[in-house]
């Protein structure tokens, strides 16, 4: 007697993101072996991520071959108030988005692009370790001018800083060539004024809980100051009134990798350890400050990244993606962290864009997000990187049909492809962690996204209704045998969105191995 089909349906496959901690003969089918240049979409669906469309049509002052290592939204109020992008590169500084143009007031070294550039009070200010601080001020001629400048004094070395938060009506600015201990903070709304008035410091070698450490980022957080150093956390409380703000709690063997990697998300606040990504809780104010693992499933595989990268890391929150991105840039990959909820483990949901063309980022206050890239400044939107396609990949995890120790012999494969109107399609299964893949490419039917029609169908695809965007089945025969099975999907993305809702397979159960 013939046996019959046993299917498995991954439903929202990849719904989990990445897992490269667990074996893979373990492992929730809702998780993926490989996941790339994708996101969690709102309905819980792996979809393609957007695009980088570049907005810079003048880039001579950059050079068509090097990209923008910072940008930074200025704007004087956010009501209607002069705006403008802020941007590094090619060792130089730049305002515009069309047109970049060299608005640097002396000569900047190679390899020195690293500024960190906050708003305060109508202006903004730049730091970078090793140089005059700098204030971008619209209403000033020129608009960007040195502290010594403003000032008509000479800077203090101990201010060419390489970290400045802007926060509770004051800049502070740590971590220059002589001295990462000390954090200075400003006179009262006067940003470029670190001596006189109310302005101060604090030395913190006696505070660091393992003896010796140094300032590498601050943060803000309920009427608190965050010190980051790389193994350590000091914590201020009454950072509003500095002179008199107390030592709240510290935390050894936790730190921070990378300035860049800090990021404000509201009700929190995120950062790189050399452990892998973590967050501070609310409750900042006990003794044992709540710190949580957030890249669990991929622990192993940052650490690694952290310790091969050789630049500066980039990184940005968005809101309206619920996403926080993180980018190795001498590896040239970004890992996105779905922030809409936490796994069991209380890790987050974790995509990469291998590659990719994200340099650097920041957020305009309409949610708009600014992407720094090769050439110059770009958008995140669309779904093309410069009217070129990019590859959307999902691979699962091995799957045993609940036995790995029975022959699988795999028949046919039925995924639900939503959007990517006229995308090919290849669809990939391989047999016991086996690296040859067979194949079948499909096409997905369909001209426009914004109708479908039932039961038309090309080369095995069925069109079903849906309220305005495509839904396609696309059916396949497969072949072989094996213990455990991997499938995988991948398209070029090409202007049309995709998402992978769900991923019928049927299987012959066998003899026994």
């Amino acid at each position: 007697m013939a046996q019959p089909l046993q299917s498995i349906n991954l439903v929202a496959p990849a719904f989990k993101g990445i897992n490269t901690e667990d074996s893979p003969l373990q492992q929730d089918p809702s998780f993926a072996d490989v996941a790339d240049n994708c996101v969690i979409d709102k309905r819980g669906r792996i979809a393609a991520r957007q695009g980088v469309n570049t907005v810079t049509t003048n880039n001579t002052a950059l050079g068509a071959d090097n990209y923008l290592t910072k940008v930074h939204y200025y704007f004087v109020d956010g009501s209607g108030g002069a705006e403008e992008v802020i941007s590094a590169g090619n060792n130089k500084i730049f305002s515009g988005t069309s047109t970049l143009t060299d608005i640097s007031p002396y000569a900047i070294s190679d390899s020195d692009n690293n500024w960190k550039i906050v708003n305060f009070n109508d202006k903004a200010y730049l730091f970078q370790r090793g140089y005059d601080p700098l204030v971008y001020d619209e209403s000033s001629s020129p608009k960007l001018r040195t502290f010594g400048t403003v000032n008509a004094n000479t800077t203090p070395d101990a201010f060419e800083c390489n970290e400045v938060l802007a926060a509770y009506g004051r800049l502070w600015i740590a971590g220059s060539d002589n001295d990462n201990q000390t954090v200075y903070w400003s006179d009262l709304l006067i940003g470029n004024s670190f001596t006189g008035g109310s302005t101060g410091s604090i030395n913190l070698a006696k505070v660091w809980p393992d003896g010796a450490d140094k300032v590498v980022a601050l943060a803000a957080h309920n009427n608190t100051l965050i010190i980051f150093g790389e193994h350590s956390i000091v914590i201020y409380i009454g950072a509003s009134e500095p002179s008199t703000m107390q030592l709240a709690d510290t935390v050894a063997g936790v730190g921070c990798v990378d300035r860049d990697s800090v990021q404000h998300i509201g009700t929190d606040v995120l950062f790189l350890s050399y452990s892998g990504l973590r967050s501070i809780g609310r409750v900042i104010q006990e003794k044992s400050l709540p710190i949580s693992d957030l890249s669990g499933t991929i622990k192993t595989e940052l650490i690694e990244s952290i310790r091969q990268e050789t630049l500066p890391l980039a990184s940005t929150y968005s809101p309206e993606n619920s996403f926080y991105l993180l980018t190795f840039l001498s590896q040239n990959v970004t890992y996105c962290f779905d922030l809409k909820g936490a796994l069991e483990n209380g890790a987050y949901r974790v995509t990469r864009w291998p590659s990719s063309l994200f340099k650097s980022f920041d957020r305009k206050l309409d949610g708009t997000l600014y992407v720094g890239t090769v050439g110059g400044l770009a958008l995140y939107t669309g779904y093309d990187d410069n009217d070129e396609s990019y590859r959307f990949r999902y691979y699962s995890p091995s799957l045993t049909y609940g036995d790995s120790s029975k022959t699988k012999m795999l028949k046919k494969m039925v995924p639900t492809i939503v959007g990517g109107a006229n995308a090919n399609v290849s669809l990939f299964w391989a047999y016991d962690f086996s690296e040859e893949y067979s194949s079948q490419v499909i096409t997905v039917s369909g001209a426009s996204e914004s109708t479908a029609y039932y039961g038309i169908s090309k080369y095995n695809t069925t069109a079903e209704y849906t309220s305005g965007t495509l839904t396609s089945r696309l059916k396949i025969n497969t072949t072989g045998s094996g213990s455990t099975v991997v499938i995988g999907v991948e398209a070029d993305i090409n202007g049309s969105p995709l998402s992978l809702q769900e991923i019928n397979t049927q299987a012959l159960i066998g003899k026994i191995v």
